[in-house]
């Protein structure tokens, strides 16, 4: 009796205190599929046919994907509050978690709304299945969502949010990139990377740059014309930066890593095309074309630039608080 009463005890503290979260649940949006119509059902070939099919399927398993994990949330005693990535607009607060339920983007987008105060959760709403690349191969690219960020899918939402609220699962803490613009901080760090070219794909991007420490200068000043320059964290290393021929680093790693695109001639400053700046260091850059824009994280946030603005590129930001799926984590 005195052993089924304290188990009630504690069933009933442990209640109480999950009542106490508040989660914000950022959802993808359902429209970035174009949607079938009846006409291109009438009108597309067999190869359109089968993409069309696909799109179709890829908006039907994030749908379901997210009513899945609602039913999950309505079944624990917290307080969650959907809303679509699309309507954020100002800083996350008031929140002890947030779920993002979509792809890496998803959490990217988040990321530019938090501090360092509270956690995310990447939900993988629509993975990407091996056997469908291999058989779609010959017809078209069917990857879907890569969430390399993302802990959780439909598989294992549950049992990842008990260990949350539980407190069993521990966030870590990843690296941001933080620019300044003639010493104005930028408003949005980067998770991933930031990417400073000409707003023209084909144009030259004109610039130099210099890591430094302590205000000392660490490596020779580098004139570049090239296609711009792309700094990437750790955590956005595996992305673009891998792709444009960077390297894997460690996602515990605090240094940027740094890549000139496609120099034209470069000479004896080969060796300085792409490289490190050290957790105590920083990139100190100057812009000399007439118009530049500094993309973050993609294309979607952007601040533009002009002839003669300098640019300092570091990793002194706040970090993000994410709960990594394991294969990451090793």
């Amino acid at each position: 009796k005195e052993n089924e009463r304290e188990g009630t005890t504690a069933r009933t503290t442990r209640a109480t205190h999950m009542a106490k979260r508040k989660l914000l649940v950022l959802l993808k949006p359902f429209d970035v599929f174009p949607v079938r119509t009846s006409d291109a059902s009438r009108t597309s070939n067999s190869q359109t046919s089968h993409i069309l099919d696909y799109l179709d399927n890829r908006r039907k398993v994030h749908k379901d994907a997210i009513r899945f994990c609602q039913s999950i949330l309505q079944r624990k005693p917290v307080d969650w509050e959907p809303m679509l990535r699309n309507d954020l607009s100002q800083p996350i607060r008031n929140v002890d978690l947030v779920v993002s339920i979509g792809g890496d983007g998803t959490l990217l987008q988040a990321s530019h709304f938090m501090d360092d105060s509270i956690p995310v959760l990447g939900v993988n709403s629509d993975p990407t299945q091996a056997k469908e690349v291999e058989g779609l191969n010959d017809a078209f690219d069917a990857t879907r969502s890569t969430g390399y960020l993302c802990a959780a899918n439909v598989n294992n939402f549950e049992q990842m949010l008990d260990d949350i609220l539980d407190d069993r699962s521990i966030p870590s803490k990843l690296t941001r990139l933080a620019i300044r613009v003639n010493s104005h901080l930028m408003p949005k760090y980067a998770l991933n990377d930031v990417l400073v070219s000409h707003p023209c794909p084909a144009a030259v991007s004109r610039f130099s740059f210099r890591i430094k420490k302590d205000e000392q200068p660490c490596s020779p000043l580098v004139n570049c014309r090239s296609s711009g320059l792309r700094v990437s964290t750790a955590a956005g290393s595996t992305a673009a930066m891998l792709s444009a021929g960077g390297y894997r680093m460690p996602i515990w790693s605090q240094d940027l890593q740094y890549i000139v695109r496609e120099p034209i001639s470069p000479g004896a400053a080969f060796s300085l095309m792409h490289g490190v700046v050290k957790s105590d260091q920083l990139m100190d850059a100057a812009w000399f074309c007439k118009d530049g824009v500094i993309y973050i994280d993609g294309s979607h946030v952007r601040y533009s630039i002009k002839h003669g603005d300098n640019m300092v590129i570091s990793s002194k930001a706040p970090v993000l608080s994410v709960y990594l799926p394991s294969h990451v984590l090793s």
